[in-house]
């Protein structure tokens, strides 16, 4: 059966299907059956794939083609969370096997429970579209469900030395600098000056929390039916102990609205449509959920865009050098220019 979320698997991104069969004989209920593996094509950093085993499904990770940063794309991490997140956050999938041993399909793997639903990216699904709610419920379950993961008490789960709370910010700022560094295809005053504003502007924040590190519309799944209702929470492997306002200040970085400049809109991974939340409104429910102080949100907001731009560096160098192929990244140089002059404006609004 082909799934409609998943497509052939492109050949630069392949594996030994036989050999990965063969390694996980024993180790997933129904893995004795044939496989039949395909991909997961909207992420734009870690492989997905769909083990599909006839009776049983799976889904695999693995870290993206190409040298990585050595913080980043951590399988062993996002098994760790995963395998005992479940129990008190019922949206994070359950870990099952992990892999490290690089020779099975190429690189260290992770195998996940499979979920079922709506992952919403650039178009509405016509079911929610026609919901005048639709939109609107998205946005609120969205931060509502941000807001509750922070207030799980990780320690419970054995997660305690999942990161190092304190200083966390200033890591943030501090390493992603050093990832501008790396992948940077020119050099950018825009962001020199951005970095420059952030470590004068560092939060004397003593709040910390389970944070998921990467959270935006398209790293969430919802009912295939009901836009209210979150069905699953991808992308784990940067997940830490730090400041909950970072998480907000990326979903922040990542939403955008008619309001937005046009770039913004062109490169958006989500819908524009007047129906969600503003930013505002998004900052002003989390607020009233969670009990935090978000007066500095700006930093935060900032600093998520500072985020992007590493991030965005980080796939455009892979892609100039040619260890992948996927097209979707060829507009990535411009738009790293565009979103440091968009932080430039918004320090300057400061």
């Amino acid at each position: 059966m082909i799934n409609s979320d998943t497509i052939s698997v492109r050949p630069d991104e392949a594996f030994d299907e036989n050999h990965l069969r063969e390694y996980l004989i024993g180790k997933l209920d129904g893995s004795s059956n044939n496989l039949s593996v395909r991909q997961f094509g909207g992420g734009k950093a870690n492989l997905t794939y769909l083990l599909d085993y006839g009776s049983h499904q799976y889904v695999l990770r693995r870290p993206p083609l190409g040298p990585l940063a050595p913080t980043a794309h951590d399988m062993s991490r996002e098994y760790k969370v995963l395998s005992v997140l479940y129990k008190k956050f019922p949206y994070a999938p359950q870990a099952l096997h992990l892999c490290e041993d690089e020779e099975i399909i190429g690189s260290p793997f992770f195998i996940m429970e499979r979920k079922v639903g709506t992952v919403i990216r650039k178009r509405l699904p016509k079911n929610f579209n026609e919901q005048n709610n639709g939109p609107t419920s998205i946005s609120e379950q969205l931060i509502k469900t941000l807001a509750e993961f922070h207030m799980v008490d990780y320690s419970e789960i054995g997660l305690d030395d999942l990161g190092k709370p304190i200083g966390f910010v200033e890591r943030q700022v501090s390493g992603w600098k050093k990832r501008w560094d790396n992948a940077k295809h020119e050099d950018l005053d825009s962001v020199e000056k951005i970095y420059s504003w952030l470590i004068k502007n560092i939060p004397n924040n003593n709040q910390f929390s389970i944070i998921h590190n990467d959270y935006k519309l398209d790293n969430v799944m919802f009912d295939n039916n009901d836009p209210g209702k979150i069905t699953a929470i991808f992308d784990w492997d940067m997940c830490t102990i730090g400041d909950p306002l970072c998480d907000l200040g990326s979903l922040l970085s990542y939403w955008c609205t008619p309001s937005d400049p046009a770039f913004f809109q062109q490169a958006s991974t989500m819908p524009i449509d007047d129906r969600f939340y503003s930013r505002e409104k998004l900052v002003n429910e989390y607020a009233a959920i969670s009990g935090y102080d978000v007066s500095n949100i700006r930093f935060y907001h900032v600093l998520g865009l500072y985020r992007l731009i590493g991030i965005a560096a980080q796939i455009y160098i892979r892609f100039l050098r040619g260890q992948t192929k996927d097209d979707r990244f060829a507009i990535f140089g411009d738009m790293i220019d565009l979103v440091s002059r968009h932080g430039i404006d918004l320090i300057a609004d400061a």
